[in-house]
């Protein structure tokens, strides 16, 4: 399935045009109908209106193949609602699709588009319209989907960025600390040290502008992978943390720990093994969670959290903070939304397998059935089974490769290794997971 939205706002149309094409809530649902019925045909996409004194958009969803398709009988549509031509619709409007479309809707929700930034009416619109098109019933579970999401994007950023919060401008001063230190910050590996709120905040900021790489050290394992795959960073445990200082040029710790957990002495070794390459650290823990000597080393760049206090000045500069991460959290919903749509697109070829796989199942469970009948060894019987079963996973993958020649072979061999010869490993207790 492939989402696409067609609107304008109060960016694309004066206020008096945009009256043109306002929908009451009680409209919505025989305008959602007159939509997929002008568009015909037997697999009708799925749709949404949202409607306010700012915006109409119409959100809907349908096979790959057609998307294209349907986005000219759309601004038809939409053009003969408002009474002008297909051609005006068209300079007045957007058409955004998948991704583009994804980051639009979580950017509407989360008040990034509004005319007046951060303003909290349109999401409960946007539910609303939601609610009309689930009545209708022209939803459909990809839209259900892109708009549930955009939901919980709208929810993360009102809790996370709200403006004049000490925490977030605090986080967007410490990557401007470490802009002013190098000259791309796509160029740095970042680490981070705990799993809290601040680092969230802090790696929010950082992943927007989008480092090289970036890890997460934190003393549970599972709680710093849970961050960590957020931003597409790699996880680490706290006690491997003097083995790897030395690979990454910023560091942002902050831990409830009583006592430093970076002390002098690993640091020292973490210059020498960079050779002096400057790093940049920030301490945002209270009590601390770097030693304060560390501070005096020649190419460290340390900020604690009262400097880092001094940088942020202005509210002007809090609620800039806050519209980057809000940026930031749109993104990653984006990413997800995306990542969603690729499975979705895998699910008849998952059925085919299932089925082909039931096939074998059922031919093989009759053959042995009909051995047992006639008082075959119940051992030789499940042995044939077994081996009925391999023969018919293998057959097409050993076919391909002894058909195949030359680098398509050796790509079809990489990948007959990723799917047949996974590595199993023992747990504790000795049993294969």
């Amino acid at each position: 399935m492939s989402v696409i939205t067609l609107g304008l706002n109060h960016a694309t149309a004066p206020v008096d045009l945009r009256g043109r094409f306002a929908f009451a809530p009680e409209q919505l649902a025989g305008a959602l109908h007159s939509f997929r019925d002008r568009l015909g045909g037997s697999r009708q996409p799925e749709a949404a209106l949202l409607s306010t004194c700012n915006r109409t958009e119409l959100y809907f969803a349908a096979d790959n193949g057609r998307p294209a398709e349907l986005v000219r009988p759309a601004i038809d549509w939409l053009a003969a609602h408002g009474s002008i031509s297909g051609e005006r619709m068209r300079d007045l409007s957007y058409v955004l699709e998948d991704r583009a479309a994804a980051r639009h809707a979580f950017r509407v929700a989360s008040g990034l588009d509004s005319m007046v930034l951060g303003e909290p009416q349109i999401l409960g619109q946007m539910k609303e319209a939601v609610r009309q098109a689930e009545s209708a019933g022209t939803l459909g579970s990809t839209l259900h989907q892109l708009f549930q999401r955009s939901f919980s994007v709208a929810k993360e950023v009102r809790t996370s960025t709200e403006i004049g919060s000490h925490s977030i401008s605090m986080a967007a001063a410490a990557v401007r600390l470490a802009g002013q230190l190098f000259e791309d910050l796509r160029q740095t590996r970042v680490l981070f040290v705990g799993a809290g709120e601040m680092i969230e905040l802090v790696a929010t900021h950082f992943a927007a502008r989008e480092p090289k790489a970036m890890a997460v050290a934190n003393r549970t394992l599972e709680r710093g992978e849970k961050l960590a795959n957020r931003f597409g960073a790699q996880a680490l445990r706290l006690a491997d943390l003097p083995a790897i200082l030395h690979e990454y040029d910023a560091v942002v710790s902050c831990t409830a720990s009583s006592l430093p957990i970076i002390g002098l002495g690993a640091v020292e070794r973490a210059l020498k093994a960079r050779r002096h390459r400057p790093m940049f650290m920030v301490d945002l823990a209270v009590p601390r969670d770097i030693e304060p000597e560390v501070g005096r080393l020649s190419d460290i760049y340390l900020y604690t959290v009262d400097d880092l206090a001094t940088v942020v000045q202005t509210a002007g500069e809090k609620r800039q903070a806050a519209v980057e991460q809000a940026e930031a959290i749109v993104d990653a919903g984006v990413q997800s939304f995306a990542h969603w749509l690729d499975q979705r697109a895998a699910v008849p070829l998952i059925q085919a397998l299932n089925r082909q796989a039931d096939d074998w199942r059922s031919a093989e469970m009759a053959r042995a059935r009909k051995l047992l009948a006639r008082g075959e060894d119940v051992d030789r019987v499940l042995d044939a089974l077994a081996r009925g079963l391999t023969q018919k996973l293998l057959h097409g993958a050993l076919a391909e490769l002894h058909a195949t020649d030359g680098a398509q072979r050796e790509q079809l061999a990489q990948t007959v290794s990723r799917l047949f010869l996974r590595q199993t490993t023992r747990s504790p207790e000795g049993d294969e997971r």
